[in-house]
């Protein structure tokens, strides 16, 4: 009897146990399970996310290539834990966010493609007469302007057809800011931001609705970032900088532009296009994407540890895509910022 008794009491501690072990073991796989964290927001920047989420292992990376304007609403309405866009926040913007800071975590070109029968690779052509183009004052590509700066070449009497975002772009503000230093016109007309309210030609969502637009349009031209441009096989611009060269969107030409940063604003906003003299071999339509994420989150460990990650070692992946090392001053100022996110 007293052995029965025994026997059961062991049971019973038995069970305990193993409901202790149940219980601990549950805990374990819970707080072991990888973080997720949701994204949304320019286009331009989607290929580099897009690599960096299968190199990235300490958290699940889940990003939607909107266009900026969008990624922008979605974190203000906070529905995404980051927004990603290629235009610096405008005061309103900055106000409509509720607490956020933006940092710039790439770095890259916005290329001038176009589709010109019978015309090849590295068309000359400069700010003012791209701006004319966009203003709708230059409409056939074989305009004394043109062909002016590119003898020898035979260009059709061919409309042009303009083509730009429909949606809100942080491209089209690296566009329009260039075109608003390179032209007083096109600066009072339209101006620079992420929607401008072209007044010619034809718009298409995102760089994929862009890039499909242009392969279909002949006489066409439009705004991509460089990585898209590539991808698609497409004839880009040589444009003319300040210092009077040609010059194609390639990894030195850019390079030659960031170099120059020596000091970043409180903002994090800077601006690197049309480039002084100084920059002989920089390409003209330089920018940089920034990450936009709240300064009080229940996300602020792993927003912290991505965006880090990111403007450490996540810039190793960008060279393949034409995103090329932010520098170091940008990289601190990012670290910096950062920092500041808390829960």
């Amino acid at each position: 009897m007293k052995r029965n008794r025994s026997l059961a009491a062991l049971i019973v501690v038995l069970g305990a146990a193993a409901v202790a072990l149940t219980a601990w073991t549950g805990l374990a796989g819970a707080s072991s399970k990888k973080a997720s964290i949701s994204g949304a927001g320019s286009t331009f920047v989607a290929p580099l996310v897009a690599l960096w989420t299968t190199h990235y292992s300490a958290a699940d990376i889940n990003y939607s290539g909107v266009g900026s304007g969008a990624g922008i609403k979605a974190i203000s309405a906070r529905t995404v834990d980051f927004g990603a866009s290629d235009a610096p926040l405008s005061t309103d913007q900055f106000a409509a966010c509720h607490g956020c800071v933006q940092i710039p975590w790439a770095y890259a070109a916005t290329s001038i493609p176009y589709n010109i029968p019978g015309v090849g690779y590295g068309l000359k052509l400069t700010g003012p007469i791209v701006a004319d183009m966009y203003l709708g004052k230059i409409t056939k590509w074989n305009d004394k302007r043109i062909r002016a700066i590119n003898k020898g070449v035979s260009l059709p009497n061919q409309d042009v057809v303009p083509i730009w975002r429909s949606d809100g772009s942080g491209t089209s503000y690296n566009f329009t800011d260039y075109l608003s230093k390179v032209s007083p016109q096109f600066s009072s007309q339209i101006g620079k931001g992420t929607q401008p309210a072209f007044k010619v030609g034809v718009g298409a969502k995102g760089s994929s609705g862009v890039a499909a637009k242009l392969s279909s349009t002949p006489g066409g031209i439009t705004y991509v970032d460089i990585a898209y441009a590539y991808k698609n096989h497409f004839k880009i611009a040589k444009m003319k900088n300040r210092a009077g060269r040609f010059i194609l969107p390639r990894a030195s030409t850019v390079a030659a532009v960031s170099a120059r940063v020596k000091k970043v604003p409180k903002s994090n906003a800077i601006s690197v296009v049309d480039p002084p003299k100084s920059v002989k071999n920089g390409y003209p339509i330089c920018t940089f994407t920034w990450v936009i994420v709240p300064l009080q989150t229940s996300k602020a460990a792993d927003l912290k540890a991505f965006v880090n990650w990111a403007l450490t070692k996540g810039q190793s992946y960008g060279h393949s895509l034409l995103f090329l090392r932010l520098p170091k001053v940008v990289q601190q100022a990012g670290k910096k910022t950062i920092a500041r996110v808390h829960t």
